[in-house]
């Protein structure tokens, strides 16, 4: 008898360049919100949105695209957005030499605030009190200050955004003072040391 050939797997890469293998969350409370499930095109149509903390579930870079379409005109652009991460990826990489999914997680662990300040009402007078960042609310922030950094350093720029968003990127995995993330997780942190 002949032996039975096995199917071969193939592994799952994201924009068929980068490998999910290796890329790992060094911050224990945000392990369960940043989503590192292989998939071959980071494109979920929202199937999230109904569902409780399903957001979750949506591939990391995703998440990114997302927040890229957040302001008017890129709204709903979704193609452009990929096309947008695609090439900060690939940029991310030539600088850096690392896989840019674990530089992205990297960055996200960097800029994700843990303490932040909400407003409270006693007998007419508003008064602001540290609380802590859900991990959830604490990926948001991130990804909404690493994009928001990248729109604003392209705005009026010789760079495109992919460019913008890739230095963006690389200096929050660094911790690098020069990133926006960085410096509005540190205020966002010292507001609410000062309310305490």
């Amino acid at each position: 008898m002949g032996s039975v050939l096995e199917p071969k797997t193939v592994e799952i890469k994201l924009f068929g360049k980068w490998s999910y293998e290796g890329v790992m969350v060094g911050d224990p409370s945000l392990k369960k919100y940043i989503s590192l499930r292989p998939v071959y095109l980071p494109h979920t149509g929202g199937r999230h949105e109904h569902r409780r903390f399903g957001k979750a579930e949506v591939p990391i870079v995703e998440r990114l695209m997302n927040k890229l379409m957040r302001p008017g005109r890129n709204a709903g652009k979704k193609h452009l957005a990929y096309n947008i991460v695609k090439r900060a990826f690939e940029i991310v990489y030539l600088k850096t030499g690392e896989n840019p999914l674990q530089v992205l997680v990297r960055a996200i662990e960097n800029s994700a605030p843990r303490e932040e300040t909400t407003r409270i009402m006693y007998g007419g007078i508003i008064y602001h009190v540290a609380v802590d960042v859900s991990p959830l609310r604490r990926v948001d922030l991130a990804l909404r200050h690493i994009t928001e950094g990248a729109r604003l350093a392209a705005f009026k720029s010789s760079k495109n955004i992919a460019e913008c968003l890739a230095d963006e990127i690389i200096f929050a995995a660094r911790n690098d003072p020069k990133s926006y993330a960085v410096g509005r997780k540190e205020e966002i942190e010292r507001i609410a040391l000062s309310s305490r």
